[in-house]
């Protein structure tokens, strides 16, 4: 299956939580979207790496991606290197994304910033023809997206761009509340994290609404960019 954007997240949820509003307009202007998580998200302070894959499914139908796959790499101990980049760079070459999506360029979590350099470096990689990889027993060809785009997550980092997701909002957080393992729940008997507290939606709506002001939209998701951003009509700038 060819994909136009592949979303990557070191973890189930980081794609909601930070472009599956992105990712929800574009698979309604008939783009076809698949996620691919790293990890299960064992190590989380709430719930299981097993009850977050069932979520992530959950999360899967509601945004509506043509697919979602997990590489399983070990939560909090994966590495930048070579075994973990082929990994990557067989699921690049499956999929075939002319766009890919990761994880923020420096955040509060420390996989955050890894995963984006991990992802970035497998994206260029798997350009080249002479890194082989086998899917099946098949020789898979070299395939390098046209662009890799970082979404941003905890740190208030400064956007490159942002993407309006205004229509998309509501749809969003249904399915952020998907992975209701992670979130508030009053009859809880597990420790509070930072994304459990009782207003963390009222916190995402707001990051949003922050994004998407300057830009004259109500809300929106940012991203940061590894090259210039070119522009064919200063008229269709925002």
């Amino acid at each position: 299956m060819k994909l136009d954007i592949l979303a990557v997240g070191v973890h189930p949820d980081d794609v909601e939580l930070s472009c599956s509003g992105t990712v929800l307009k574009h698979i309604a202007l008939g783009k076809k979207v698949g996620i691919l998580d790293l990890t299960c998200g064992e190590l989380g302070t709430r719930g299981s790496g097993e009850l977050r894959l069932i979520e992530a499914q959950d999360a899967a139908k509601i945004l509506g991606v043509s697919v979602r796959d997990n590489l399983k790499m070990a939560d909090g101990f994966f590495k930048n290197d070579q075994a973990h980049q082929l990994e990557i760079i067989k699921k690049i070459r499956q999929y075939q994304p002319e766009i890919v999506l990761c994880n923020a360029v420096s955040d509060r979590h420390p996989d955050h910033g890894r995963a984006a350099q991990l992802v970035s470096e497998a994206c260029f990689y798997s350009g080249l023809r002479k890194v082989e990889t086998m899917l099946d027993g098949v020789a898979q060809t070299a395939w390098r997206p046209k662009a890799v785009y970082h979404y941003i997550q905890d740190h208030q980092l400064k956007p490159d761009f942002v993407v309006d997701i205004t229509p998309f909002m509501e749809k969003k957080m249904e399915a952020i509340k998907a992975f209701k393992s992670q979130f508030y729940d009053p009859n809880s008997k597990e420790p509070e994290s930072p994304i459990s507290v009782k207003n963390f939606f009222d916190v995402v709506k707001g990051k949003n609404a922050v994004f998407g002001r300057d830009a004259g939209f109500e809300f929106a998701e940012g991203f940061n960019v590894e090259r210039s951003i070119g522009v064919t009509d200063l008229f269709q700038i925002k």
